[in-house]
């Protein structure tokens, strides 16, 4: 007689980390080194600019807010001038924001649903507003990836980046890093070598998994 039938486990929810931290600091290299471990990266800035491509039903309630100033002339968003309007304007950005990132949100549950049926065992979610934004409540682990000033901006000069643009953006997010740094599970510096940060990225995933009876992969 064979013995008792014992169920199988309920499979293992991926883990599922949020990155963020300011702009300049190094969250897709972050994002990059854990895609080389095969962790889904999903960015939410990416999602930002899908939703808000030729075509897209978010662009008439940015137009009925801010007017045709910031469109070009086929119709698609002039997203230099929106930035231009947004970010030294606290109340413009939080309405920008208010018409985007229910549309973000919903691309981005779809893409981590999308995810988890493919078999990622880690999802990243790579976001600025990840905690403002509401997506921190569903992650395992916040990482806040930060560097000094002066490394930021280099780093930004280094792209191409417009100083004056450099400079607003920066201080639309005010001290993020003070901000969000009670919230976060760990902070990583990216102020080394490409080499140490990618090296704390490994012991980060390794202690995070390792935390949930997981294996590296």
């Amino acid at each position: 007689m064979s013995g008792p039938l014992h169920p199988a486990p309920p499979p293992v929810r991926p883990l599922r980390i949020g990155l963020t931290g300011p702009i300049g600091c190094g969250k897709s290299t972050v994002g990059r080194r854990l895609a080389e471990h095969g962790a889904a990266v999903i960015d939410a800035d990416e999602l930002a600019r899908a939703v808000t491509a030729p075509g897209e039903p978010t662009l008439a309630a940015i137009r009925a807010r801010f007017g045709d100033g910031i469109f070009a002339s086929d119709s698609a968003l002039d997203r230099a001038a929106l930035a231009a309007v947004v970010f030294p304007d606290e109340t413009a950005l939080r309405d920008l924001e208010a018409i985007v990132h229910p549309a973000v949100r919903a691309r981005l549950d779809g893409s981590v649903a999308g995810a988890e049926r493919a078999g990622a065992t880690v999802i990243a979610i790579e976001a600025i507003k990840l905690v403002e934004g509401g997506l921190a409540v569903a992650c395992d682990e916040v990482w806040l990836v930060a560097c000094e000033g002066a490394t930021q901006r280099a780093r930004l000069a280094a792209r191409g980046a417009d100083p004056g643009d450099v400079e607003q953006r920066i201080a639309a997010q005010g001290d993020i890093v003070a901000r969000l740094a009670p919230v976060a599970t760990r902070v990583l510096f990216t102020d080394g070598s490409l080499e140490a940060t990618l090296a704390a990225v490994d012991a980060a995933l390794a202690e995070a998994l390792a935390r949930r009876g997981q294996g590296a992969g």
